[in-house]
């Protein structure tokens, strides 16, 4: 299983859960997995065109990744941050 950490701003989509578990070889399956069950999550994070929307940032442990394809290994943390903006 994959441990994923939800920023607070899709907090609504998860019941207010901010730590999930999910099961997939890559980053597109885990945000499947997480969409079905909660659904709408997924296009909050990534677009139409199956890239990471710029608001957000994804990190597999420490290290960033842009592409949804990028593999996971059971155990692994995936951490979705929402980034801040304003003036």
């Amino acid at each position: 299983m994959i441990r994923v950490l939800v920023p607070s701003q899709l907090h609504a989509y998860t019941g207010g859960a901010s730590r999930l578990e999910a099961a997939g070889a890559a980053i597109a399956d885990v945000l499947d997995d997480l969409d079905r069950r909660f659904p709408g999550l997924k296009f909050r994070i990534i677009d139409e065109q199956d890239r990471v929307r710029p608001h957000m940032r994804l990190f597999i442990g420490k290290t960033a990744a842009r592409d949804i394809r990028a593999p996971l290994r059971d155990g692994d943390e995936l951490l979705i941050f929402g980034a801040l903006s304003g003036g």
